[in-house]
Order: structure tokens, then sequence, then C-alpha cells
């Protein structure tokens, strides 16, 4: 919590500095950020890599059943997304981002770009190369970034409480140990399961299909009772019986 307190400190000393200087911030940055700067801003017809670190950071904010593509390319479907994310935080719904957008997003990053209230650690408690899954380890390790960006934008949702993750990356022999399915979610390191807290597993999972999760399995599921488990597969599928899914 320091290191974070310190960082939003640095910024905001940061855009005192730039008032003071009669630098104009009404440009695509406000001030640096130490996990990265925008530096114009963004609407429908943009791209670029830009436009791709944006799309991370809305993924949870592409309405229900839908899912965001992160394809650096501004769209009507990344409109709808960032509109839904300025609506959120009481910022103008105008579909720009904007220094007050950019500005809203680094006060949400930590310096190695995850959400302030998820970490890489809570994603992979089994190995933390990355390595050994059904995916690259860098592969892995960037959709566990994305995920926790959903999760982030799902905590929002549901009050700003926490949400318990049990469950994250597992590379093949983590996987087997546990008894997780061949063919399970957790090898390519996009999904969570989470566990009951300030929410019941029911609340997760009727909240994870707002969020960008083209999986979720749950209570009255076989094996999800004690959890509610989301993730990015190719196609959707939603079972969470005991939960009206």
């Amino acid at each position: 919590m320091l290191r974070r307190a310190g960082k939003h400190l640095l910024k905001i000393v940061m855009v005192m500095v730039f008032a003071a200087g009669g630098i104009a911030v009404t440009g695509g940055t406000a001030y640096a950020d130490g996990c990265y700067t925008w530096s114009r801003n963004l609407s429908e017809g943009a791209s670029g890599a830009d436009v791709t670190q944006l799309q991370i950071r809305l993924g949870g904010y592409p309405g229900n059943g839908a899912v965001l593509a992160v394809d650096g390319s501004f769209g009507p479907a990344t409109t709808a997304a960032l509109k839904r994310f300025q609506s959120a935080y009481g910022l103008a719904a105008d579909g720009v981002a904007g220094p007050a957008t950019f500005s809203k997003i680094y006060a949400l990053q930590d310096d190695d770009c995850t959400p302030v209230n998820f970490s890489y650690a809570e994603l992979n408690n089994c190995n933390s190369t990355w390595a050994g899954g059904a995916v690259s380890a860098a592969t892995a390790k960037s959709n566990a970034l994305r995920t926790m960006w959903k999760l982030q934008a799902m905590r929002h949702a549901l009050g700003d409480q926490s949400i318990r993750v049990t469950s994250g990356f597992r590379s093949t022999a983590c996987n087997n140990a546990v008894g997780g399915a061949s063919n399970s979610r957790h090898l390519y390191g996009d999904s969570a399961d989470l566990g009951a807290g300030p929410h019941s597993l029911c609340t997760l999972a009727q909240a994870a299909r707002n969020h960008g999760f083209p999986g979720i399995l749950g209570p009255g599921y076989p094996g999800h009772d004690d959890h509610t488990h989301v993730d990015y597969r190719p196609s959707r599928f939603w079972s969470a019986p005991s939960c009206g899914i």
C-alpha cells in the first residue's frame, strides 16, 4: 500500500508541476506513468499499440455476454466499452480516451501493469516462471494480466469489495497434481477460480457474465460447488445451475 500511495503522490506532484509550468494537459497525456503512458487522445478509428493497451484495461466492460477484442483497432465495441468504463468511474461518457480517462487508469494500475487490487502472485500459485502450460510462459502471463483487468472491473461493479482468487495459471505438472482436466483453461493462464468471501459464489458467477468471461462454471456444475471458475475460452460456455446460469 505504501508503494501505491507513493506512486500516486508522485503523479499528483507531476500534474502540479505541469500546471505551474504552463504545460497543457488537453492532449492524451496527463502525466507519466510507471507502467505505460498514453501520448495522444484515442477515439473510434484509431489504431496501434496504444489502442491495444487501452483495450486490455477495458476488457471487463464489454457488456453482458460480450468479449472485447484486443486487436489494436478502436471500433464501435471499444467505444461502447470505454463509455461503460467512464460511466463506472463518474467520468464524462463520451467514448474518447483523454486525460481524465488515462488518469483514472493510471490510478488503477501498479508499475508492473497489474490492476491495484490483483497481482501476478495471486494468479500463479503454481509455477512462478509461468512455464510448462499449454502456451508459452509469455503468453500465459499476458493472459493472466488480461484476466486481472476483467476481475478489477468486476470487483468495482460489486462495490469494490475483495474478490478471492484461489487458483490461476497451472503448469501441466501442477494441473495433474490437483486433478485438473487435461484441457483445463488453467493451462493457458486465462482463468481464475474464485472463492466465497464478501460475495457468494453465485453472486460472482452472475457478475462474471458482464465482464468479458466466455467461460463461467459455478455451483451446480460438477466439481464446482466450492468455487466459481471464470476463463477466456474460444466460445461461450456458462453453467452454474444452482445460480440460475
